[in-house]
Parts: C-alpha cells; structure tokens; sequence
C-alpha cells in the first residue's frame, strides 16, 4: 500500500501537477481545513478538482477529519507556537478521532494535500505516519 504527500507552495502548477501525474496517485486527498481561500490559485477546492481530473487523471476528495482544527492552526501559525507541542496534540486529535478505522483501500495510492512545501512541519506527514503506524505495510511517498 502507498500514501503519497505533496505540498502546493512554493511552486507552479505545472511543477505540482507533473509531480502527481508521474507519481502515479489515483486519488488528490485534499486534507486542509479550509480548502477555498488560499493564496495558491491553483490550490482552491473547485478548481483542483478539475486540475486533478484533467491534468493528472485522478479523483479529487476533501478530507477534513484528516485536518487540524482551527484553534490548533491558530496557536501554531498565528500565535508562533511550538511544533512539537502541535505535533503531540495532533496526533491526540488523529487518535480521538480514530482515524485508522478508514478503510485503507480508500486511501491505497491517495496523495496527501497540504499547503506546506515539505513535510517535515506539516500535518500532512503525520497523518501518514499514524497510518503507517496502524495499518499494515505502508510505504509513504512524499513528493
């Protein structure tokens, strides 16, 4: 089973939809919280639909139980706060949410969207690795 990543800033939209399109994803797995109003013209939920669709050949879906909430966003982004405090209250909010009781066959060959450009301090990644952690051989893809 593969679950891939990708971020949207700090590039075009032919650099990002290349990417997908030779990564092989079936599925854009959009997990932000609000997915309509950022800077990324490209990036916004209606539009990356249809991008997903005709330029990579892939269904589009928004999963925002896999987002943070937005007081978590707010004390991270807003008020500088810490990222490995972030970090263990996310993967708290993964597991109260049970996550893992997705099925994995929706998420096999699924790419992870976030605004980030790499995964290292997004949540992107770490919904991955609580999936790879629950669920049985997981390969993770960050493109």
């Amino acid at each position: 089973m593969k679950i891939f990543t990708i971020g949207f800033t700090k590039t075009d939209a032919q650099g990002f939809f290349g990417r997908l399109r030779r990564s092989g994803a079936r599925m854009l797995a959009d997990v932000r919280l609000n997915n309509v109003s950022q800077l990324a013209g490209f990036a916004k939920r209606d539009d990356l639909a249809w991008f997903a669709r005709e330029l990579a050949d892939m269904d589009y879906r928004h999963l925002k139980e896999l987002a943070p909430t937005k007081p978590m966003l707010d004390a991270l982004k807003k008020e500088k706060g810490d990222w490995a405090t972030y970090e263990r209250a996310f993967l708290d909010l993964m597991a109260a949410r049970r996550i893992e009781r997705h099925d994995p066959a929706m998420l096999d060959g699924a790419c992870l969207l976030c605004s980030e450009d790499t995964p290292h301090h997004c949540h992107r990644r770490l919904v991955a690795e609580y999936l790879q952690a629950h669920w049985p051989q997981v390969e993770i893809i960050h493109l």
